[in-house]
């Protein structure tokens, strides 16, 4: 039976301080480890200016540059450069420890897995190794929306670790993107997204060591994994924005053909006041959509309603634009006259007034997102 090869990638930025320690556990793994499989230790170098490089090489390690900046980029470049079959990543900070590797590996391996995740959460977390907000706040909520957009069986524990091991091949058919911290994310995105088999392995993280300046920062990078995330989720956008959007417009006309005010549990609903909130809440659903159309335009996988309008044929959007426009004309000319026979004075059929200028703005909003989505399609 052939030995599973395995390259173990360390992304590296000026990490002379921790790289030793690192690569000294790396060297060990592969003698230890050397008649189970073949391994190869790559430093993906993304332009460090201290001696990382020195020590990478005094190591005897292979070091291959990764022009593009970004912690994404340098995983990526070390990655399509690994020779390895199966690939393993984690810092050049030592906060995780290489010695836990061939736990994830034999998962891999004997579970056939495409990816094994080692999860910080599961394992043991020693003091000051993971501020307050990171484990009690961003990687749970993070946690959180990945499963629900995402997760069909298969629920990520821990969305935010960096030491992870999966199928080259698997990777390279994943089409990744990202060249930030987000990677990190859109890795597990893309693995749920293509039904890959993943599971998960206790592993321990330690603190940084004395004088290391991280490379994260927490809100920046939080920010770039959520918009990350989202960027792959169109149907939330959709779902959310298009409910949002057909009730309150439902709402909305209750109040006109009801024509007074419901009370209903002790709350007065129907008067001018909430269908001017009714009104409000249903152009924030229309804009909800629209933002996922945009989105849309980006994906291969959306939903039939956002296909239809991004395959609709230029003279038929023309046309289309063309009467919504037609008809908020109409209904501007209407309100005018009306304020006209009034002397300019006021208006006294707010409900008309209400609906009408919620149906221009509709028609509007629609108008101008399906063209928006049409011109950037073609970017």
């Amino acid at each position: 039976m052939k030995k599973p090869s395995v390259s173990f990638v360390i992304p590296c930025l000026n990490e002379e301080k921790t790289l030793p320690y690192v690569l000294e556990k790396l060297v060990k793994v592969k003698k230890d480890h050397s008649k189970e499989m073949e391994i190869e230790i790559l430093v993906s170098d993304n332009g460090s200016t201290d001696r990382s490089i020195v020590i990478a090489k005094k190591f005897g390690v292979r070091v291959a540059p990764a022009k593009e900046r970004g912690y994404g980029a340098a995983l990526d470049s070390g990655i399509r450069n690994a020779k390895g079959d199966i690939i393993v990543f984690a810092d050049a900070d030592d906060t995780y420890d290489f010695l836990e590797s061939p736990a994830l590996i034999r998962k891999l391996v004997q579970g056939n897995y495409d990816m094994v995740i080692g999860s910080r959460l599961d394992g043991e977390i020693h003091k000051g190794a993971m501020p307050f907000l990171h484990r009690y706040l961003g990687t749970p909520v993070i946690n959180w929306i990945i499963n629900l957009l995402y997760s069909k069986k298969f629920k990520i524990r821990d969305s935010n670790s960096g030491f992870r091991c999966f199928r080259k091949d698997k990777y390279l058919s994943w089409d990744i993107k990202s060249k930030g911290m987000e990677f990190a994310s859109e890795l597990l995105i893309k693995a749920l997204i293509h039904d890959s088999k993943m599971e998960h392995v206790p592993v321990s993280l330690y603190p940084d060591k004395e004088g290391r300046i991280p490379h994260l920062k927490t809100w920046r990078d939080g920010m770039r994994h959520l918009l990350r995330i989202l960027f792959y989720g169109p149907h939330l956008f959709e779902r959310v924005g298009l409910s949002l959007f057909l009730f309150f417009w439902l709402q909305s006309l209750i109040g006109f053909f009801a024509g007074k005010v419901v009370s209903i549990g002790g709350i007065n609903l129907y008067g001018i006041h909430s269908m001017v909130f009714f009104s409000f809440l249903s152009i924030l659903g229309l804009s909800l959509w629209g933002t996922g159309l945009l989105i849309a335009t980006k994906q291969p996988r959306i939903s039939r309603i956002y296909q239809f309008i991004l395959a609709m044929e230029e003279d038929r959007l023309f046309f289309v634009l063309l009467s919504g426009f037609g008809i908020i004309g109409m209904a501007i000319v209407w309100i005018f006259i009306q304020w006209q026979k009034s002397g300019f004075v006021f208006i006294n059929f707010e409900r008309e007034f209400i609906v009408a200028t919620n149906l221009s703005l509709t028609l509007l909003i629609f108008g101008l997102q399906a063209v928006t989505a049409h011109i950037i399609k073609r970017d």
